[in-house]
């Protein structure tokens, strides 16, 4: 039965970590979509008024930046377009991977370090999936031809 109990704790922390990295270019929008939706329920919207309020900052934050991705031509725009979604994105890695090491190790220095670790690597797995929506090709169709 004590190996059952290890074996899930595995498979929830291989769930969670998997759910982390597919969902990790999306934690700008989340963000700005519950803050939105929080201001719109102190102004007063109510609580459906909120959640229909934070759902389109958040659908509209994720077009805006795709869009950019698409439209903006230098790299170095590129670049500080995909790191203003990758910086959160490596936030929530951060703080995930300690509430997890918490769990885990008692060891404050250690918890920090795979932390750190845990926030580079969701970090650049969300600037890869950034640098891909960017990567799809020139919007017009045309390839450039040597």
């Amino acid at each position: 039965m004590i190996v059952l109990g290890i074996l899930a704790s595995f498979a929830a922390i291989a769930a969670m970590c998997w759910l982390l990295f597919n969902l990790a270019v999306f934690a700008l929008p989340f963000f700005v979509g519950l803050h939105t939706g929080l201001w719109a329920y102190d102004a007063g919207a109510g609580w459906l008024g909120a959640i229909l309020v934070g759902g389109f900052a958040a659908g509209l934050t994720l077009a805006a930046g795709q869009a950019l991705m698409m439209l903006v031509r230098p790299i170095w725009a590129r670049f500080l377009i995909a790191l203003v979604f990758v910086v959160p994105a490596a936030m929530a890695g951060f703080y995930a991977t300690l509430g997890i090491t918490k769990a885990m190790m008692p060891s404050e220095t250690w918890q920090m370090i795979f932390a750190v670790i845990g926030a580079a690597s969701v970090g650049i797995a969300a600037f890869i999936r950034v640098a891909g929506m960017a990567a799809a090709g020139p919007p017009d169709g045309s390839l450039a031809r040597a």
